[in-house]
């Protein structure tokens, strides 16, 4: 009897320590081998997340050619740091950091108490960053990195993933012919999104519901990817918050100029693209980075038209312009937003004194940011674009009343308008998939703005990633009700392709945008029944698609 009392509590106290001991996944079989993530408990009586931080998808990068699949390793892979970022050029552009071997992903799994989860939908993240800097945990503030996926997956109940891609000369260099194809970025990403349909089963993922999601350039990146054949069948749905592959900046139409830029600063030869391409190839992917130098003071043309290395039409990965290309999204469910002053941070660059409260911004500037903006419709596309823009004015319009004006022309050049073509474009084209649009317009939290100015570009980050449940002193109650409504309507469009059904509750009904009406949803914190609209900038929207897009082409 001894021995059935000892087995007894030998059994009780195993059913206690697993009532204890939340669900976990341990160590996952992947295609590479064996990975080990850790397990962060969430509270007393709440599950815990799994995070895999640093899975390999692809083999260490050889300069300028596609990514290769990772050979795989012997034993146990730990997947507890995060990895270093791609190589890139630092924010003062005198250095670089980041290394070539940068091509790995993060993983995050929510678990219950009780059972480890399993067919959970899939939200894959891709960075933005002009295609030139960022990283797949975003940056580290107090040890709390911006794309943390931990309250997205908790709160949503999905799994996140974050990739790293090549950026720069390194990620989107092209000669425009075979001997540089381009877009190695672009085939990272494609290949992370691969990798995880292949094995997020193992980490209880559903590889059939997989969602990507992206800010600025990764938005882009998000929108190129749905648009290229090579991803057929791998993505189920797609979010795009400022950023589609129509923007002017989201595709580089004369690749070959840049090469021999970047060639000449680094002594290759430019005359031949089979030796540029060469030497291109063997030369120092450092002194390749540092070549590309954006100038962000005295610009002699508007900051958007200086973003040179982008995706380019290969015809191959991308094998038409993005607009002819929409037949492949007709089943992939789209969401697609801006914010309401995406261009502020642009302009700001374009013409300083926008930030300045006492400065005054003069007719004249306002022409010029114009005719930097509309160069390939000439004179005619600059007069049309400004007229329209200041009709409003009256004999003598203030100083903010000019400062919105250039802000609206910026973001609507910028995003705003390509946007709501691309929405066009997706709605015309489904064929199961359902179309979303939005406004995000919660105002900028930086302290040094003035006060007019709305929601900035990438103010929305804060938002979908739960900063404000994060790091709850840094926020009020109200940032909370934006992020947590932005989390319920992304994740249950991840589950279901339908905002408002899912795992989370909605403070209103979303409408799709059809046939039916243009409608969008405003995003900020007084969310409620009111925040369901229609026709966004309709008439500006108009005038960028039917007259300026009429008028002959004077430059490329």
């Amino acid at each position: 009897t001894m021995a059935r009392w000892g087995i007894l509590c030998l059994a009780l106290c195993c059913c206690l320590g697993a009532a204890r001991a939340a669900a976990t996944l341990g160590v996952v079989l992947t295609e590479g081998g064996f990975v080990e993530g850790e397990n962060k408990k969430l509270g007393l009586l709440e599950g815990s997340v799994d995070i895999f931080r640093g899975i390999p998808f692809a083999a260490p990068t050889k300069t300028l050619e596609d990514p290769e699949p990772h050979p795989g390793w012997d034993g146990t892979l730990s997947a507890k740091k995060f990895k270093d970022r791609c190589m890139q050029m630092t924010l003062t552009q005198t250095d670089v950091r980041g290394t070539e071997d940068c091509l790995y992903l993060n993983i995050w799994i929510p678990q219950g108490r009780k059972q480890i989860s399993t067919k959970l939908p899939v939200m894959v993240w891709i960075y933005g960053g002009a295609f030139l800097v960022g990283e797949a945990q975003g940056s580290n503030f107090l040890d709390d990195y911006l794309y943390d996926g931990e309250e997205i997956a908790v709160r949503g109940n999905v799994i996140v993933v974050t990739l790293n891609y090549r950026l720069g000369p390194l990620g989107f260099l092209s000669t425009g012919d075979e001997n540089l194809p381009g877009n190695y970025g672009l085939k990272d990403q494609h290949m992370a999104i691969a990798w995880v349909k292949r094995n997020i089963k193992a980490f209880g993922g559903d590889p059939d519901n997989i969602t990507i999601f992206g800010e600025s350039a990764g938005a882009a990146s998000v929108s190129l990817q749905m648009l290229s054949p090579k991803n057929k069948g791998l993505i189920k749905r797609a979010i795009s918050q400022s950023g589609v592959g129509l923007c002017s900046w989201a595709v580089q139409r004369d690749p070959l100029v840049w090469a021999k830029k970047i060639g000449e600063k680094v002594g290759c030869p430019i005359d031949n693209s089979t030796v540029l391409a060469s030497c291109l190839r063997v030369s120092n992917p450092k002194a390749l980075t540092l070549a590309y130098h954006l100038q962000l003071v005295n610009l002699p043309v508007p900051l958007v038209h200086t973003l040179a290395l982008s995706p380019v039409i290969d015809g191959d990965f991308l094998p038409d312009v993005p607009e002819n290309l929409f037949g492949n999204t007709a089943d992939i469910d789209y969401i697609a937003g801006v914010n309401d002053m995406d261009g502020h941070f642009f302009a700001g660059i374009d013409i300083p004194a926008i930030n300045r409260p006492l400065v005054k911004v003069t007719a004249d500037e306002v022409y010029n940011l114009v005719k930097g903006l509309t160069v390939d419709r000439g004179e005619r596309g600059a007069s049309l674009t400004y007229n329209i823009y200041t009709q409003d004015w009256g004999e003598n319009p203030d100083k903010e009343t000019v400062k919105k004006t250039v802000v609206a022309l910026d973001t609507d050049y910028i995003f705003l308008v390509p946007t709501q073509w691309a929405l066009d474009l997706h709605l015309k084209n489904a064929n199961t998939a359902k179309t979303y649009s939005y406004l995000f317009s919660e105002p900028s939290r930086m302290p040094v703005y003035p006060s007019w100015v709305g929601a900035d570009h990438a103010d929305d980050l804060q938002y979908v990633f739960g900063k404000p449940f994060t790091t709850p002193l840094g926020y009020w109650p109200k940032h909370r009700t934006v992020s947590s409504a932005m989390i319920a309507y992304w994740t249950n469009f991840a589950r279901t392709g339908d905002p408002n059904e899912g795992y989370s509750k909605v403070p209103v009904t979303w409408p799709a945008y059809s046939e039916n009406g243009t409608y969008y949803l405003e995003i900020n914190n007084k969310i409620g029944k009111n925040s369901v609209k229609q026709g966004l900038r309709s008439r500006f929207v108009n005038f960028w698609h039917t007259v300026y897009r009429s008028l002959p082409q004077v430059a490329n």
